[in-house]
């Protein structure tokens, strides 16, 4: 099934509904605006935030810290994925760590890093280690669905291993390896503003967040959420694009 597409209509549909409860706790409460900030003043208040320096600040720092937690645990996962497939003794090492990962709240982890690391670099430890589940486990599937016949053919033929990896390998791989991204790189973005958010490193946007909820701040609030779903989907996009790219080129296909 395709990935549902976003129109729109229906954009504006839950646009015009917020405005609507907006609207309407204003109206029955003295200051409903406070339990729910309409689209507008929340787009007001964004376009009043970019602005001014320390919003780009707050952004650059995030975004800089989450998404080399991304690159890091992408390659990470993608060197012991190799191993483990070489090697069962790695995998079986490796099986009880990703399942604690995967089950363990990451509120737990963002509790238990703050006890060892400083809560600037919190975001960039949290959100790779978010990542490293999905990116190993499905790079691991990949390397294991290469075609054992193409391999056997390569050996016969002593096929240079720089060809096997661009003939063979990252052409069935690298699909697995894009879909793991296309979820890891949302993943990061939650783990990595939560951990913000409990930590409080200055001058991120976990801390604006923060402060929002604490002095009741609802369109920064709703302005802040913005810019996390609007950044994380352009770096989305313009990695995804990138991998496409690297896939395309290895003559693979997308999943």
């Amino acid at each position: 099934m395709n990935k549902p597409q976003i129109r729109p209509w229906a954009v504006l549909f839950w646009l015009l509904v917020w405005q609507g409860a907006s609207m309407a706790l204003s109206a029955a409460y003295p200051h409903g605006g406070l339990l729910l900030a309409s689209p507008v003043s929340a787009l007001l208040r964004l376009g009043e935030l970019a602005c001014t320096a320390a919003f780009w600040r707050a952004v650059s720092g995030s975004a800089l810290r989450i998404f080399g937690g991304f690159l890091l645990s992408c390659a990470l996962a993608t060197a012991l994925a190799s191993l483990a497939a070489r090697w069962q003794a790695v995998r079986e090492l490796l099986a009880p760590l990703v399942a604690a990962v995967k089950a363990v709240p990451v509120v737990s982890f963002i509790i238990l890093a703050l006890v060892w690391l400083d809560s600037r670099d919190l975001s960039l430890f949290i959100a790779a280690l978010m990542v490293f589940p999905p990116v190993y486990l499905n790079v691991l599937t990949g390397i294991a669905a290469v075609d054992g016949r193409l391999l056997e053919m390569a050996r016969v033929f002593r096929v240079p291993f720089r060809r096997q990896l661009r003939g063979i390998w990252l052409p069935q791989v690298l699909p697995y390896f894009r879909a793991a991204c296309s979820l890891g790189l949302g993943l990061c973005w939650k783990a990595g503003v939560a951990a913000e958010v409990i930590g409080l490193p200055a001058g991120t946007i976990g801390e604006r967040l923060y402060t929002a909820k604490v002095y009741y701040q609802t369109p920064d609030l709703f302005a802040w959420t913005a810019v996390i779903v609007a950044v994380s989907a352009v770096f989305e996009k313009a990695f995804l694009s990138l991998v496409d790219g690297a896939v395309r080129a290895a003559g693979g296909e997308r999943r």
